[in-house]
């Protein structure tokens, strides 16, 4: 929560440092903003191959037909998610706010005082295909060096981003604020953004609803009950803002949801780094919202959009445990994809931290479906329960 106001706090930097302060100010806050965008370009590849080649490497084995259900369950709900919030977002965004975001004043142009490029290693493309190249070999090979590797490049890439990347973001949002002062679009882009934001939070809940009330519904069980024992995982994920550090508490939840304690043992820390439905509702949203607001792009079909989609659900494997995780996983998708600059992908990242705990607390409170599900296909079986047992243990 600290980081959200400091994020607020840029913004509103930002804006009265462009309206009132010398230009040189403005150059200045402009150039870092320039220089963190360059770090943050040259560490999203990184980000993408340490952490969904950790994420395949330490998927459970000898779990079967348990983790191909649970895999796929949670990766078709991020799917329908991210459509249905593209399907709203599309239609009421250009309804709920001013034509007037599609112009722009003609302003001063910003420049910075140092150009320094930081190109990256290597593309997003290449990151993603080396990453499930290397992932699902060493799963297959058992290949523990390279996976100590991963998961120790995983770390310090983490490390980077608590550290660095993260706290630097609300000089970077300062910057991008400055900039859009100075042009003069920076009011038209703030009418926007509550707007965005309570519409991202409120499909969080319409398809929590969706899914409890469809699962109650097939599996004979009162949606109410099943949504009121999963309270304590929303509000504790709201809190930590965290999908990991909500897991004792989603297990518990899934538990008095009658589901066994092997599969949740299974189900529930699997979903915490698989099934993101939350964040790719606010992502798609967010999305959606900054290329109505940019003039040099335009909001896609839904075909055109469903790529990016499903990629999401795969970039985010994984996603680090620190605040942001999942809009830092995407933003090489959004920039290689959707054609995002810096000024829009630091708006998605202002957007993004400003619900992240409203998204990261539907994630973990939708990973409780999946939990029943999983344990409803699983019963009757007797081939699942003694590998999910062993994983667990």
């Amino acid at each position: 929560m600290k980081l959200v106001l400091k994020l607020i706090a840029g913004i509103l930097a930002g804006l009265l440092l462009g309206l009132y302060a010398p230009e040189w100010i403005a150059r200045v806050l402009f150039t870092a903003k320039t220089v963190i965008g360059q770090l943050i370009s040259f560490t999203i590849p990184l980000i993408i191959l340490f952490f969904i080649t950790s994420g395949i490497a330490s998927l459970p084995k000898n779990s079967g037909r348990l983790l191909g259900n649970t895999v796929a369950l949670a990766y078709g709900s991020t799917l329908v998610a991210g459509t249905l919030a593209f399907l709203v977002a599309s239609q009421l965004i250009p309804l709920l706010t001013s034509e007037a975001t599609m112009t722009s004043q003609e302003g001063t142009k910003l420049a910075s005082y140092i150009t320094m490029e930081i190109p990256p290693l290597f593309g997003v493309m290449s990151a993603l295909a080396a990453a499930f190249v290397f992932g699902i070999g060493i799963s297959a090979t058992g290949a523990r060096d390279l996976r100590s590797v991963a998961d120790q490049g995983r770390d310090i890439i983490d490390l980077l981003l608590a550290k660095v990347i993260i706290p630097l973001l609300p000089f970077y949002i300062a910057g991008v604020f400055v900039e859009m002062t100075v042009e003069g679009t920076v009011f038209t882009t703030l009418k926007t953004f509550g707007v965005v934001l309570v519409m991202a939070i409120v499909m969080h809940w319409l398809w929590l609803s969706v899914l409890f009330v469809g699962t109650g519904l097939a599996l004979g069980r009162s949606p109410a009950t099943l949504i009121k024992n999963m309270l304590p995982a929303y509000f504790t994920a709201i809190g930590t803002m965290s999908s990991a550090a909500t897991i004792p508490v989603a297990l518990k939840a899934s538990k008095n949801n009658g589901v066994s304690d092997a599969i949740a043992n299974f189900t529930v820390p699997l979903c915490a780094t698989i099934h993101l439905s939350g964040s790719t509702i606010t992502l798609v949203t967010c999305a959606t919202a900054v290329m109505f607001l940019s003039e040099h792009l335009a909001i896609p079909s839904l075909l055109e959009i469903f790529p990016f989609i499903m990629m999401l659900g795969v970039v985010m494997i994984a996603a680090p445990g620190a605040p942001g995780g999942a809009v830092m996983s995407a933003l090489g998708l959004l920039t290689s994809m959707l054609g995002f600059g810096d000024a829009s992908i630091a708006l998605m990242i202002a957007l993004y931290l400003a619900q992240d705990s409203f998204g990261t607390a539907c994630n973990v409170t939708g990973d409780g479906v999946i939990a029943l599900w999983a344990d409803h296909f699983a019963k009757g079986s007797e081939t699942s329960l003694p590998a999910v047992e062993q994983d667990a243990a």
